[in-house]
């Protein structure tokens, strides 16, 4: 195995899961989401910058894969298939009925939710990676669990 494939297989095992869940919460469909992923470890692999720290590798794949996820649907504007057509994918039920919950929510709600509470970023980080304000994640934040707690309370 070349040093390449190494780093690869490091980086995927390392950020693959996560990725993929945050991939899938955008696209809404498993195949596009595997091939937003894809891209995203190829940037990683031939197009990175030297990293300071795991934390700033993390931050930039993250920052990838949603400029992937927003060019794809501009780009072709994809019909949307139902979660459960991502069955097949290790999630426990709860955690795919949550992310189908989510899922309806606007994008910018849909991001900084799983940002915040699937992948643990702090407010400040997600204001940086989406290059808003921290208030501006707050709100997003905020609506988007009003938005939730109401689909809840409203079956």
């Amino acid at each position: 195995m070349d040093k390449a494939e190494e780093l690869f297989e490091q980086v995927y095992e390392r950020y693959g899961p996560s990725l993929y869940r945050f991939c899938l919460l955008q696209m809404k469909n498993p195949a596009d989401a595997e091939d937003v992923l894809q891209d995203v470890f190829v940037k990683r692999l031939y197009q990175a910058p030297r990293f300071k720290s795991p934390e700033h590798e993390r931050s930039w794949l993250y920052r990838v894969a949603l400029n992937l996820c927003r060019d794809e649907w501009r780009r072709h504007r994809r019909s949307e298939l139902p979660l459960e057509a991502a069955a097949g994918v290790a999630l426990p039920p709860e955690e795919l009925s949550l992310l189908e919950q989510t899922a309806n929510l606007p994008e910018k709600q849909r991001t900084a939710l799983h940002l915040y509470y699937y992948e643990g970023y702090p407010v400040r980080e997600i204001a940086r990676l989406l290059g808003v304000t921290v208030p501006t994640v707050k709100m997003r934040l905020k609506r988007g669990r009003e938005a939730l707690r109401k689909e809840w309370v409203e079956p």
